[in-house]
């Protein structure tokens, strides 16, 4: 007997077969999903350190002494006794002039000396004798001193045809060399070379009218130290290669009044150079002292985040939560930032992994390294 499949048992069939399905399906229990771990973040303390807080500006170095090389004597240069950018020493031999015609002009005036110092050393006995008039023996008195006189003024001559430097410092290049002619005359003299002092320096920076007042201010209070005749107060300089101020000065003085067009007035600062390292003409960054030294609060320049106008860390709570702090920040000192208000020195802040975490949120905290303070060493014996 064959079966036949009518539309009505084809429709039970389905509804037989989807009623298994759903209550098979309804016995499945589902799991939900697991929840994300913390995420991890690389925190800090914030640190208090006893400092003193310095204002940057950019200053120019310029040498103590800058002179200009010329000849006294006029003639034909014979040699060049230095390289270029030489360091020498005060009485050192740059150019040698021709001396021959000057020799012959002393040789001249010596003999012509002697001449007369023979005349007048028979002065004495010629008188006793009657030998010679008051006015002859006058005449020859003059002669004599005449005659000394023109014999140190070619001595003289002879002398600056060796050009010397008057001051240590370097030289620059020769501007005329040997075999051209250089003119001694005052006024239109030929400018041979120059000369800058090396060891100290002076750095000149504009200082503004704000920093000023502030730092009258301080030096009035003496809360800078000593600051009477004789005292220093220091500044530090920093060359474009450096990323430290590795160089140590003073306040040499300031200018007598204030710029009325920038606002600013000129500050000198004196630097030792005994290596040379400080050239004049170069630029240099210059921290001028604008506290007196106090507990300060200081975090790393990557916890601080900005929101909008507002500048802000995020510190950890309780159980490791994220919390936002609005914080009010002084200058960049000593690597780190420093802290007005906000924070309290010891709180945990996040210094890596800002950009995955939110206030109110649990994390997994690791201690940054570089915050890790060093073992003590012990003095070699």
């Amino acid at each position: 007997m064959s079966l036949i499949t009518t539309p009505k048992n084809l429709f039970c069939s389905l509804l037989l077969t989807g009623t298994t399905v759903l209550v098979a399906a309804g016995c499945t229990k589902s799991t939900p999903p697991a929840a994300p771990p913390p995420p991890t973040v690389t925190v800090a303390p914030v640190e208090q350190k006893d400092l003193v807080e310095w204002n940057e500006f950019t200053g120019r170095v310029e040498p103590v002494q800058s002179v200009e090389i010329r000849p006294r004597v006029s003639g034909y240069i014979q040699a060049v006794r230095f390289q270029s950018g030489q360091l020498v020493k005060k009485g050192d031999v740059l150019f040698t002039i021709d001396p021959r015609w000057n020799q012959a002009v002393f040789d001249q005036r010596q003999a012509e000396y002697d001449q007369a110092q023979s005349e007048a050393g028979r002065i004495a006995s010629l008188m006793k004798n009657n030998a010679i008039s008051k006015e002859e023996a006058d005449g020859r008195k003059a002669r004599f001193e005449e005659a000394k006189a023109l014999l140190d003024s070619a001595r003289l001559d002879l002398d600056y045809t060796e050009v010397r430097s008057p001051i240590d410092g370097r030289v620059s290049r020769a501007l005329l060399t040997e075999g051209n002619y250089v003119s001694g005359n005052a006024g239109s003299a030929s400018l041979l070379t120059t000369v800058v002092s090396v060891d100290p320096v002076y750095v000149y920076v504009d200082i503004d009218e704000e920093t000023l007042l502030k730092f009258n201010q301080l030096v009035h209070d003496k809360k800078l130290g000593d600051t009477g005749e004789g005292a220093h107060i220091p500044v530090e300089l920093q060359l474009a290669n450096e990323t430290e101020f590795p160089h140590h000065g003073s306040i040499e003085s300031f200018d007598n009044q204030v710029n009325s067009e920038t606002g600013s007035i000129l500050m000198r600062a004196l630097f030792p150079n005994p290596d040379g390292v400080i050239v004049p003409g170069l630029f240099a960054r210059i921290r001028l002292p604008l506290s007196e030294r106090h507990p300060a609060l200081l975090v790393d320049e990557r916890a601080i985040g900005t929101d909008q106008a507002q500048k802000f860390v995020l510190t950890l709570g309780t159980n490791n939560t994220v919390q936002y702090q609005p914080v009010v920040l002084g200058p960049y000192i000593d690597g780190k930032r420093i802290v007005r208000s906000g924070l309290s020195a010891g709180e945990r802040i996040i210094v890596n992994g800002l950009q995955r975490v939110r206030p109110g949120m649990p994390v997994t905290p690791q201690l940054d390294v570089a915050a890790i303070p060093a073992p003590p060493q012990t003095a070699a014996r």
